[in-house]
């Protein structure tokens, strides 16, 4: 992984020498992803910049590269994979370096736009075709590595991330509001987008996954050619189910080989679920294993899980603590977003970043991280939750009922009739207007995929970019892709529901246990309240000080609903696990994007570090577990000498016709419901509290020990429903009268 940036004059002019400080700031602020070297080049119109991260070659693979007739110079990010089969075709030619980069350049020299046809991998390519005059951008099929780029009549400037061309004076610096808060990838609402990811900035664009853009450097004229495209769900009536499971497991297995191909240690996340546990289990490079060990992922079972399959595989496991009560500070929160540049930054991009800063921080010579991603997303990873954890058929209704959504968007006027029952008098099909040939289940891929450009390569590549350090998915190989997208209609169910066809593929090679664990999402479910009240006790902290921040800047105040964002985060703060502190994130988030584009903070190499996380060693976990809560889940500590009282401003009401169900409320609102029938000792323990009497008192009345009522009790002192008395009441109450008297 490496740092590109540069600029090109588009007018026929050569740059200047003031040039040389522009791409000196520009390669400063893309540092980070290359920290082995740097290297400069202006000649021509022409400035390149390149920072170095160096996996293969390490002694001689320095860029740029040129061609041996220095008619071609390239700079690029990330690996070919099938470097070493590509230059086996290319008899005759002689390489100088080792780098498995250099192979692009006479690709190139041999077949022009062509040249990328056959390469397997993941990069971002910049290259000047000095005979031609022409600068080239080109980026892998799945966009695993960014480019972005801004023009204007004169020139163009490009980079790694959209920082290096904010140093640009130039460069419009305009948060696009209404286009990122009218985008799905923000707003949630169901439907399916296949179009460009969004940039979230005016006038800055993204060269498009498996595409070739071309910019003369004459006359300024453009042209894209489009190398690879997503496929087409066409049938494969000739292979039996058992040959695609067959060939998928041999496909897969070849990836995993081929992202493996490095000079220098590789390390894996391991969640515990089949993704991570089948990279692992190919893996033949051994690698040390992390996984983040929080409230969630205690809670879903991912770290317990991430344990055991490194047990069960022979590798080493690192389990990276964050305790509950641990709450990321205003400025780490800003580090973050700036590092990212995505108002998508959310809880799971900050534990992956400090997984990340772990592993650099305790084993720096790790510079590759092999990653479970892009499984769920093409293998039917969420085929259960769309079916609403129903069957395979509610899978396909739902499918139907969101492309038709989609569809109609376009058409309010018919799609009022389709949506207003679930017994339309109006066709669905009319809604579609000529896309009827397009099958939901098609358009629900294309949907991912343009959501694994927006999010998941997105946010892997800079969390790991931050630390130096290159992220890999074997998962992300067209080949894979290809090949789920020829399975058969009639297959459909066998292999693409809950992810069935990497789970028989994998069942040779990955213990029972792993292949038919259930998906887990990282940190919703069970435990999400952890997450949520971390992150809502982030934006409340110094008086809501994130939230104004975020809020006070002129798009902010012309979008935002001001008084609602505050209210929102009022109504999480007295019950974080109702609703999504991610939507509020995404707000503020915009906020401070908007700010620091208009005045770029430091680079993200010179950011002030926080404290590394620290790992908690588990040997077993059933005996640890006592451990492990009080590491992580910091729980309060229930003292039966300590009097409880209902904090301000709750209130604890029942019913006459129900007497012994309790509904709390605060500040005027019911946050909660306490049914007896459920819970009945935590009912009545909450209806006796009363400020005066301690933990033991209140359990001898209700008839009922502590272990009994521990979790729901130290969830209301943590949400702030109970609180500790440090004095009964009834003794502030006597004090009080003496003094009166």
């Amino acid at each position: 992984m490496c740092g590109l940036a540069g600029i090109a004059k588009t007018d026929g002019t050569p740059l200047t020498e003031d040039a040389d400080d522009l791409l000196h700031r520009m390669a400063h602020a893309v540092a980070h992803r290359g920290p082995d070297e740097q290297e400069l080049l202006r000649t021509g119109p022409v400035g390149l910049a390149f920072t170095r991260l160096s996996l293969v070659d390490p002694v001689a693979g320095s860029q740029p590269l040129w061609s041996p007739d220095e008619q071609v110079v390239l700079i690029a990010n990330g690996e070919i994979y099938n470097h070493r089969e590509l230059a086996a075709g290319l008899p005759g030619v002689r390489f100088k370096t080792g780098s498995d980069c250099e192979v692009l350049v006479h690709l190139y020299q041999r077949d022009g736009l062509r040249f990328l046809d056959n390469v397997r991998g993941m990069f971002a390519i910049v290259l000047w075709d000095r005979a031609r005059d022409l600068l080239i951008f080109a980026r892998d099929r799945f966009g695993v590595k960014p480019l972005f780029y801004h023009r204007n009549r004169e020139r163009v400037v490009f980079g790694s991330e959209m920082k290096a061309l904010f140093q640009d004076r130039t460069c419009p610096r305009e948060l696009d509001w209404a286009g990122a808060l009218a985008d799905p990838a923000l707003h949630g609402a169901p439907f399916f987008v296949d179009g460009p990811p969004n940039t979230w900035f005016r006038g800055i664009e993204l060269v498009p996954a498996g595409s070739i853009v071309s910019i003369s450097l004459r006359d300024g004229t453009s042209s894209s050619h489009q190398y690879w495209t997503f496929p087409s769900f066409t049938e494969n009536t000739d292979m039996s189910e058992a040959e695609f499971i067959a060939a998928y497991r041999e496909v897969f297995t070849a990836s995993v080989r081929e992202t493996e191909v490095s000079d220098v240690e590789l390390g894996l996340f391991l969640s515990g679920g089949i993704d991570s546990v089948a990279v692992a289990a190919l893996s033949t490079v051994r690698p040390r294993t992390f996984t983040a060990m929080n409230g969630s992922t205690i809670a879903n079972g991912d770290a317990e899980y991430g344990h055991r399959a490194a047990a069960a595989l022979g590798l080493e496991n690192h389990q990276v603590v964050f305790a509950t009560d641990e709450v990321p500070t205003a400025e780490q929160w800003k580090q973050l977003v700036w590092l990212l540049e995505t108002p998508q930054c959310g809880p799971e991009i900050y534990y992956k970043r400090e997984l990340y800063r772990y592993v650099k921080g305790t084993f720096p010579e790790i510079k590759g991280m092999l990653l479970g991603g892009g499984s769920d997303e093409f293998n039917g990873g969420y085929s259960v939750s769309m079916a609403g954890e129903g069957s395979w058929e509610d899978f396909q209704a739902n499918l139907r009922h969101i492309s038709l959504r989609s569809y109609g968007a376009g058409r309010p006027g018919l799609s009022a009739w389709w949506e207003q029952s679930d017994l339309s008098l109006v066709r669905g099909d009319v809604l579609l207007d000529g896309a009827t040939a397009v099958d939901p289940y098609e358009h629900f891929f294309r949907w991912k995929y343009r959501d694994v450009q927006q999010y998941n390569c997105w946010h892997e590549d800079r969390t790991a970019a931050g630390s130096g350090i290159e992220s890999r998915v074997p998962f992300l190989d067209h080949r894979l892709i290809e090949l789920v997208a020829h399975v058969p209609r009639a297959m459909r169910e066998r292999l693409t529901w809950n992810k069935r066809i990497l789970r028989e593929a994998m069942r040779p090679v990955v213990p029972a246990e792993f292949v038919e664990r259930p998906k887990v999402a990282f940190f919703y479910g069970d435990g999400v309240r952890h997450t949520q009240l971390a992150f809502t006790r982030m934006l409340a902290g110094g008086g809501d000080a994130l939230l104004e921040e975020a809020l006070s800047g002129p798009g902010a105040r012309m979008f935002v609903d001001i008084d609602n964002a505050r209210a929102t985060l009022r109504r999480l703060e007295a019950d974080p696990g109702n609703g999504h502190v991610e939507f509020l994130l995404r707000v503020v988030n915009l906020g401070l994007l908007e700010q620091m584009a208009a005045c770029p903070p430091s680079a993200p190499v010179d950011a002030a570090a926080a404290a590394i996380p620290v790992r908690l060693p588990v040997t077993d976990w059933a005996a640890d577990t006592p451990r492990i809560d009080a590491e992580v889940l910091r729980r309060v500590d229930i003292d039966l000498t300590t009097v409880l009282a209902v904090a301000d401003p709750v209130l604890l009401l029942t019913s006459p016709h129900d007497p012994q169900t309790c509904f709390v409320t605060v500040n005027g609102s019911i946050e909660y419901v306490v049914d007896a029938e459920d819970a009945p000792d935590w009912c009545r323990l909450l209806l006796a509290v009363d400020g005066t009497r301690t933990v033991a008192s209140l359990l001898d009345e209700i008839g009922c020990g502590v272990d009994a009522v521990r979790d729901p009790l130290t969830e209301a002192l943590e949400l702030g429903v109970l609180t500790v008395v440090k004095e009964p009441t009834s003794n502030r109450d006597a004090a009080s009268s003496a003094a009166a008297s």
